[in-house]
């Protein structure tokens, strides 16, 4: 029981029950738990947005940390620090006393510091005989200590949220600047096709872009780009492979040599030359890649994807979430992702998904690069081995002293 241990406010402050379930988690700390003060504030800094807190609260945070003399939190060291309104102020780079009081109360709504008011409302220690501190009324800061996982997850989902905003962002101008240049050479070369309609439609799209950043409307506007893109280089390559067959053919066979299982293929964007009627084929069967290669395998070959992981990637499911999740953020359509998992299997799809990020810059049209490999899958001319070895490779990993037990 610890309902001896709970404090009201002092005076006319009124007690909430957001200030006692406060105080009752502060009462529950696990035995030797730590954490350093200056690496949770930075994660409070970082997941600010999502704790809903506001900068000048945080620097009223940062005043009454650096009140705290180590910079280790733990039930040990005392979490209460007692410093007048004055002393905080000054600390504060003189915040007003009004506007100080106010943040005060933004971070105690928030959970993030509780009060231990004395009995006449002053904040004050008192010492035993041997000077150590025996008790002391002001704020206490074992919210943070309590909180310190849930504000470091906060801060690692803003970090994902950002990394993937980027992406975005760079996919979009990628995709901006191919499909225009590729429209533009079209014209000049009086390559058939409505060239007039593919930039009407390319226009409405960029000048949909809005101007606040946002990932929720940039996603839908990256996929209809990468649909456009692909359909404009599949008019593009039709047309020059109707000029020329024999150097179209001779293009190709590097390719078909490349999906063998002993070689790495080329990760480079292709698409599927026209080959007439498709002939009725039994699906192959995907490679358990469980089995022949480790997680620990894939993640050294593509490191890049972890970046986009809230909570890291520590098993096959956080593998497959994340890449599902990239799949919108490279540009690859749903309908692109399906055929993929139809062919590859859940598994097979999150790593080719996790070397086409890794090789991003790379490669135009994600979108298109994906559906070529699953074509090439479906006739038994790819699977997913050389493209991991290829990647390992590419990082700078010998994947005949990494795979021991395949």
């Amino acid at each position: 029981m610890i309902g001896n241990l709970i404090t009201t406010p002092f005076g006319r402050r009124s007690m909430s029950l957001a200030h006692l379930k406060a105080q009752t988690q502060a009462q529950e700390i696990e035995a030797g738990k730590t954490a350093d003060k200056w690496q949770v504030y930075r994660w409070l800094c970082e997941g600010k947005e999502i704790i809903g807190i506001g900068d000048r609260s945080l620097a009223v945070l940062n005043a009454l940390l650096s009140f705290l003399p180590d910079n280790e939190l733990s039930a040990d060291n005392g979490l209460v620090v007692f410093p007048s309104n004055a002393q905080l102020s000054m600390r504060a780079h003189g915040m007003a006393n009004a506007t100080l009081r106010r943040h005060l109360a933004a971070l105690l709504e928030c959970e993030l510091i509780t009060r231990k008011d004395s009995p006449n409302g002053k904040r004050y220690s008192r010492k035993g005989r041997g000077g150590e501190i025996t008790d002391a009324f002001g704020f206490s800061l074992a919210p943070l200590l309590v909180r310190a996982e849930e504000l470091q997850q906060a801060a690692e989902s803003v970090r994902a949220a950002s990394m993937a905003l980027k992406l975005v962002r760079e996919r979009i101008t990628l995709h901006r600047r191919d499909i225009g240049k590729l429209i533009e050479v079209a014209v000049a070369e009086d390559v058939p096709g409505d060239w007039g309609t593919l930039w009407k439609r390319f226009r409405a799209i960029v000048e949909a872009i809005p101007r606040q950043t946002v990932l929720a409307a940039l996603e839908p506007i990256l996929c209809d780009l990468a649909a456009l893109h692909d359909e404009v280089a599949m008019l593009l390559e039709k047309h020059v492979n109707a000029e020329n067959p024999s150097a179209n053919e001779s293009q190709y066979e590097p390719q078909q040599q490349n999906s063998k299982p002993d070689s790495h293929p080329d990760l480079e964007p292709r698409f599927r030359k026209n080959q007439g009627p498709k002939l009725e084929l039994v699906k192959p069967k995907a490679e358990d890649v469980t089995k022949a290669y480790p997680l620990g395998l894939v993640m050294k070959a593509c490191p890049e994807i972890a970046d986009y992981a809230a909570s890291g990637i520590s098993n096959w499911r956080d593998l497959m979430t994340t890449a599902a999740q990239v799949r919108g953020y490279l540009g690859i359509s749903p309908s692109a992702y399906e055929d993929a998992l139809d062919v590859f299997g859940q598994e097979n799809t999150a790593i080719v998904i996790a070397c086409i990020l890794q090789r991003a810059q790379n490669i135009n049209s994600a979108g298109g690069y994906l559906r070529a490999l699953t074509e090439k899958a479906r006739v038994g001319e790819f699977s997913v081995g050389p493209m991991l070895m290829a990647a390992l490779k590419a990082n700078g990993v010998h994947p005949q002293l990494v795979i021991a037990t395949s």
